[in-house]
């Protein structure tokens, strides 16, 4: 799953998403009942236990295990229906097109699943080490050494430490782990705590300028509606998209990959096509458009490649994705395929800045893709994976990435983020709040005085 970390300001609601890897094996056929037995994924870190009474979930690393503390049998839902790959190998996906995991056949529960040892503190601490060593793809890429960190842990904890001395070592633990999609949620002495150390660069610069967030979107949506698109523009699909067209150039802007409709599911996108039906239609015949997600939250892939569609002229690859530790499992192949609606198939400039994050950098992927796209701005954030839920014994939440994206040519752009072709200077730190309109606005002097 990737939900967002948490809401933002004027309605960047969380959104979560559905993605998926291929299997690399014959199915020999197609089911919604789980068989029976023990199924344990190639990575992610899940088990099953199907029996006649129903589905028990279980958490993986290491040599723990644990049973999943939520009450749904799939809170994830990864069990809406299954592919029998082999006797013993099954893909299981929540909805068609989704995500589609791995899971073999175990010849029992393992002994570490039905073991009774109390959650102390210096457990929790133990298992979250291992957690993050077994299914977090970039911990070589951040030096990140586990072992060592569960050594700084058990030196603090004991059997007897109490919620506090725990949530601080796990803050230790996980403090300098930059990266969007590790999150650790808690509650100490009944009051809510949480950690999320990944932070964009520039959000961080406004918390230490004491510039609070909603006065600089204030200024960001300002600077959209009154600067670049001169009192003319709109702002439309629950506030999620904003776009006019300024003489002989577009201008379309896209904070979230989800949630266009206060009144619909998150991922319902009949109000987003309505809204770029609208929008392409009015930049049919200009010379260049600039597709802006410089401050795009993320969302949902299956928008992103949607969104993606409307500015392609043929089927491309956007991106692979797998499991990280998925043993024997093919990345899956995603394309952006041409929208039946309406395009706009000329010259497109995607915007981007370190904000943009998870779904916003896999519409990046997918908008690389296309021919007639070029890459502005500056490098995205660099959390592309999907983030695994993993609810702690104790009942707090830890959240991480756990696959490995890569674009068409194969590279990784996780944690180092997809650098432009064109760099341009999004968010300055001398003028986080004006910077933005400025920058579109020389792009767009540029686009509009280029020879056709």
């Amino acid at each position: 799953m990737r939900p967002c970390a948490r809401p933002l300001a004027w309605g960047l609601v969380c959104v979560a998403l559905a993605c998926a890897h291929a299997p690399s094996l014959v199915v020999q056929e197609a089911s919604t009942a789980l068989p029976r037995g023990v199924w344990r994924s190639r990575g992610y870190g899940r088990l099953f236990q199907v029996e006649a009474t129903g589905v028990t979930g279980f958490h993986v690393a290491g040599p723990f295990c644990y049973r999943d503390p939520r009450p749904e049998a799939d809170p994830e839902g990864w069990l809406g229906g299954h592919q029998r790959l082999t006797d013993d190998t099954l893909a299981v996906s929540g909805t068609p097109g989704g995500t589609r995991y791995v899971l073999e056949r175990l010849p029992a529960l393992p002994a570490a699943c039905e073991d009774r040892t109390p959650w102390t503190a210096d457990r929790l601490a133990a298992l979250t080490a291992e957690t993050f060593a077994t299914l977090y793809p970039t911990s070589a890429a951040r030096a990140l050494d586990w072992s060592a960190r569960a050594a700084t842990a058990a030196r603090r904890l004991d059997a007897s430490s109490d919620d506090t001395a725990l949530f601080e070592a796990l803050s230790e633990m996980l403090a300098d782990v930059d990266d969007a999609h590790v999150e650790l949620h808690a509650t100490v002495g009944g009051e809510p705590r949480e950690l999320t150390p990944g932070e964009a660069p520039t959000l961080r610069r406004l918390a230490r300028a004491d510039m609070d967030e909603r006065t600089w979107l204030r200024a960001y949506k300002r600077g959209i509606l009154e600067d670049i698109l001169r009192g003319t523009g709109r702002q439309v699909a629950n506030n999620r998209l904003f776009w006019g067209r300024v003489e002989d150039v577009g201008y379309l802007n896209v904070v979230t990959m989800g949630a266009f409709d206060a009144n619909a599911a998150p991922d319902d996108t009949t109000a987003l096509e309505a809204a770029l039906d609208e929008a392409l239609g009015a930049f049919q015949g200009a010379r260049a458009v600039i597709v802006d997600v410089s401050n795009n939250r993320g969302g949902y892939d299956g928008v992103s490649l949607r969104l993606a569609g409307r500015f392609a002229s043929e089927r491309r690859l956007a991106y692979t994705k797998v499991g990280f530790g998925a043993r024997d499992v093919a990345p899956q192949a995603f394309h952006v395929e041409p929208s039946p609606r309406v395009r706009y198939e000329g010259p497109v400039y995607l915007l981007t800045s370190d904000v943009t994050v998870s779904a916003g950098e896999v519409f990046t992927l997918a908008m690389r893709a296309l021919p007639n796209v070029r890459h502005v701005g500056t490098t995205t954030r660099g959390a592309l994976s999907d983030q695994l839920e993993k609810p702690l014994p104790n009942g707090w939440r830890l959240a991480l990435a756990g696959e490995v994206y890569r674009d068409a040519q194969g590279t990784d752009f996780e944690p180092r983020g997809i650098p432009p072709a064109m760099p341009l200077e999004v968010f300055p730190s001398d003028a986080p709040a004006q910077g933005h309109a400025r920058a579109v606005l020389r792009l767009m002097t540029a686009l509009a005085t280029a020879p056709r």
